[in-house]
């Protein structure tokens, strides 16, 4: 198996250069994949069952997975969610010598990305990474697209309808003057971030720095580098002195998202940051100070971690000294059409195209679906359908399978207790919505235009 190396590149990451997970029971297939990926500068952890993946997934963020289908007792189908739900964006190839049109299928309704039958050659191994890392780049710009947009904006939005998160909004109001750490507490995809960037914003620091670090994306090594700087020679890849995150937020704002996850030795030097704002550089003597604001975010019941030795007491003491719950979407539901609208406009934006709207029918959907990926989820399922459905409606089949299975849609069903005119009349809303025009929606329900016209017109009446 080859070992994972993380190298000076890690610290400034490229679409071109992706971090690669192979899964498969075969010595043979994983020695193949890793020589013939790494042959094209990408970089490989190859394990033999699912429970090593987890594991590595655990570990270090992934860009791709290639993933047998069959890994010995256990299911690669099977394994696609289980590594989704750990990392959303992942992208997961199903390679396996069983292909058939029902595999594939299954596969992406689970939510694999692409399928590639075995025997394959480099050439197909080589198309497959070039497609990802072609999305990868197109993701990284509508990434930097919001950012631009979202720093282009007098204030972080936070108008809501929901009681829970107007309480949100006056504590963030109240909290922004002072330069008390903040600790924000709520599941993943809550919104943090923007509650993070909110409190910056309406601070007196709001022309300094907000400075974002991920905690759970580096090692431990590579993450003390990233919020304190090395010094040139410190270790290996570090050609020049390099100044981190902290120096970097000085006057501003430091994020540390998932705070939870830092490593116990870290921790020690951020509790020392934190009470005298001193640090030193990975590799050097020298002490240096810096003047900013710190909130952290996590998702974590840093008690339960505190009474089992996982999470330093007096540094959670010193972190929590406001705290900010940020209710999940399902416990403000007033709260996700108009979340869902402002997506729908910044995605046709980002996109080029006409702003849709959502049919009666997508609309319950959104409501009545629990959103276990809380705002990120609806963030991601709106870009998904702008990516998807090309009609200027946006219906209910435009959404996830799961999405659409767990809700009951407005409209009747075949097999209902419906008439026979009900059922033509929700067939023909659905394709007329669906379809780019009314010439081509009566090609698809087999009549001529003037035909679909004259329904139209009597349903309507």
């Amino acid at each position: 198996m080859t070992a994972w190396r993380y190298t000076a590149s890690i610290l400034a990451p490229s679409p071109d250069r992706l971090a690669v997970l192979v899964v498969d029971d075969e010595k043979n297939i994983r020695t193949t994949l890793t020589v013939c990926l790494e042959q094209l500068s990408h970089q490989v952890v190859s394990v033999p069952s699912a429970e090593g993946a987890l594991t590595a997934l655990a570990k270090q963020p992934f860009d791709l997975a290639l993933v047998d289908l069959k890994l010995g007792a256990d299911s690669g189908l099977e394994l696609i969610p289980r590594l989704l739900a750990d990392r959303p964006e992942l992208l997961v190839a199903i390679i396996t010598a069983y292909a058939t049109v029902e595999t594939a299928v299954e596969a992406i309704h689970r939510g694999a990305w692409d399928y590639l039958p075995k025997p394959f050659t480099p050439a197909q191994i080589r198309h497959l990474v070039d497609r990802a890392c072609e999305r990868r780049r197109l993701t990284w710009r509508v990434e930097n697209l919001e950012n631009t947009l979202s720093s282009a904006l007098p204030d972080v939005d936070l108008t809501s309808e929901s009681p829970r998160m107007r309480s949100v909004h006056e504590t963030v109001t109240r909290a922004a003057a002072s330069d008390a750490p903040v600790l924000l507490r709520g599941e993943t995809g809550t919104g943090k971030t923007v509650v993070a960037r909110a409190l910056h914003s309406h601070s007196p620091r709001h022309e300094h720095p907000f400075v974002v670090v991920n905690c759970p994306t580096l090692s431990e090594e590579l993450l003390t580098s990233e919020l304190f700087g090395h010094a040139r020679g410190s270790f290996t890849g570090a050609v020049k002195d390099q100044p981190g995150r902290v120096e970097a937020a000085h006057g501003g704002t430091l994020f540390l998202d998932e705070i939870g996850e830092i490593p116990p030795s870290l921790q020690a030097k951020l509790l020392r940051f934190l009470q005298d704002k001193e640090f030193e550089r990975v590799g050097e003597s020298r002490t240096r100070r810096v003047d900013v604001r710190v909130v952290a975010a996590t998702n974590r019941d840093l008690e339960t971690d505190v009474r089992q030795g996982r999470f330093r007491e007096d540094l959670l003491y010193r972190l929590n000294v406001i705290e900010v719950v940020v209710p999940a979407l399902r416990e403000r539901a007033e709260d996700i059409l108009a979340l869902a609208r402002r997506f729908l406009n910044f995605y046709a934006r980002a996109f080029g195209r006409a702003i849709p709207t959502l049919s009666p029918a997508t609309e319950q959907t959104l409501v009545q679906y629990p959103w276990p990926g809380n705002v990120r989820e609806l963030r991601n399922t709106i870009e998904r359908a702008l990516i998807l459905w090309p009609a200027p409606i946006i219906e209910p089949e435009a959404l996830p399978a799961k999405m659409q299975l767990s809700v009951s849609l407005a409209g009747p069903q075949v097999g209902d207790d419906a008439t026979l005119a009900e059922i033509e009349a929700e067939h023909i809303r659905r394709v007329v919505a669906r379809a780019p025009s009314l010439d081509a929606a009566a090609a698809t329900l087999g009549i001529d235009a003037s035909t679909l016209w004259r329904k139209r017109k009597r349903q309507q009446d």
